[in-house]
């Protein structure tokens, strides 16, 4: 088994990874990528944000993306009890893009690693790293196991992008951490195809139904005909559709209660047979250690409801390539302060809306007779992606602006909170 030395590891060749590796390759550094699976291969999460369109423009990877004329998307509707709330990213108080995509991600993900490989940089797929040493004589030394046998590695870094897999987090038994939340989802894809859009109205708009407080629908339709559809919220939602013989039926079920889209995939053919992902939530207390750090969905995933963990995969990516660079280039770099801090800074201000859309507060901003204009573009912009602009009040004080904005709202309205919040 010979040994390769490379300036950079990197583990993972999702949109973390391949941004990562893109990024280091054309600052002229030895970059390889170890991926566990073979692409193309299905993965959730197909709803971006306008915070990613920046990342691949700056890593060189978004013209390969913009030649599959992906389904665009330029903000979001959300329905709850009649009402509609139109989110358009258009509105945004913070300067950047406008608008970003929707993506069947196994093609989304493949494109991106044909890009990265196009820039010079091998993808080891099929290979899962099985041993780690970070106290090697030439740094940090990695062994991967794959069909056509093991390979040897050896970096002064490595970037972890492997997501839920956390291969370093297994392997030097970081400590990921579950909140036990009791959410949990179930999702498909229908395949529709032209005709069965031609009957609906803007078939093409992502939405969100809420259905209670604590549980709401997706809808993301694609450009190649399909729809990921899912179901996501408290556990004790799904105990009775749950008893159904099969997750086909269970979703059915579900859909009954849907009153915008209940009609339109209620006879639909699944592409697969519906997933469920229980007690998604989870982060890691450290994020950095010698030789290593966590990118992307290792470092931790908050929930699905606002399309968050593939910007967060685009801006942990590259921002760990960024200081990576600057330390292969002889810098020290404080990778607590420059990178941990940063990224769990933008974190903590998702969270505490996550936090406030389960809570009601956010939805009934959301789907309040009357919104400030400048409220409404300054929470925009946070759900573009856009949480480490320090000129948004609604970042610097995201832990309590969305709660006095929901409270000032129910109290103009006269209504009582418990009353018009649906519950479970």
């Amino acid at each position: 088994m010979s040994m390769e030395h490379v300036d950079a590891l990197v583990i993972g060749a999702g949109p973390s990874g391949t941004a990562a590796a893109a990024w280091l390759a054309d600052k002229g550094h030895k970059v390889v990528i170890i991926e566990r699976a073979i692409f193309p291969r299905f993965v959730i999460g197909e709803s971006l944000l306008p915070l990613s369109m920046g990342h691949w423009e700056e890593t060189g990877l978004l013209p390969a993306l913009q030649a599959q004329n992906f389904a665009v998307k330029e903000g979001a509707r959300f329905y709850r009890d009649g009402k509609l709330f139109n989110l358009a990213f258009g509105q945004n108080y913070t300067q950047g893009w406008t608008w970003t995509w929707q993506v069947p991600r196994a093609d989304f993900d493949d494109v991106l690693a044909k890009a990265v490989m196009a820039k010079g940089v091998p993808i080891h797929f099929g290979h899962e790293a099985i041993s780690v040493d970070l106290e090697h004589e030439k740094g940090v030394h990695l062994i991967s196991r794959g069909k056509d046998g093991t390979k040897e590695f050896t970096a002064p870094f490595v970037i972890d992008s492997s997501g839920y897999g956390g291969v370093l987090v297994k392997l030097l038994d970081l400590g990921d951490t579950r909140e036990n939340n009791g959410r949990m989802a179930l999702f498909t894809h229908v395949v529709e195809g032209d005709t069965k859009r031609a009957t609906v109205a803007d078939p093409m708009q992502i939405s969100f139904e809420v259905l209670a407080r604590d549980l709401w629908f997706w809808s993301i339709p694609f450009s190649n005909g399909n729809t990921s559809i899912g179901f996501v919220g408290h556990r004790d939602h799904f105990q009775e559709a749950l008893k159904s013989p099969t997750k086909s039926e269970t979703i059915r079920k579900m859909l009954e209660g849907s009153h915008i889209f209940g009609e339109r995939f209620k006879d639909g053919k699944f592409d697969f047979e519906p997933k469920v992902i229980d007690e998604y939530t989870h982060y890691n207390l450290s994020l950095t250690g010698p030789g290593y750090v966590l990118t992307g969905n290792c470092a931790g995933f908050l929930d699905p409801v606002f399309s968050s963990g593939v910007g967060f995969a685009t801006e942990s990516g590259l921002l760990a390539a960024k200081l990576l660079d600057r330390q292969l280039k002889g810098e020290t770099i404080d990778w607590q302060v420059e990178y941990e801090a940063h990224i769990k800074k933008g974190a903590a201000v998702f969270r505490s809306y996550v936090d406030d859309w389960y809570s009601g507060d956010l939805q009934d901003v959301f789907f309040a007779n009357k919104v400030e204009q400048s409220h409404k573009e300054r929470i925009i912009s946070v759900l573009a992606g856009y949480v480490w602009d320090k000129s948004n009040p609604y970042v610097t004080k995201h832990d309590r602006l969305i709660k006095a904005l929901a409270h000032s709202i129910r109290m103009e309205e006269g209504q009582d909170a418990e009353l018009i919040r649906p519950t479970k």
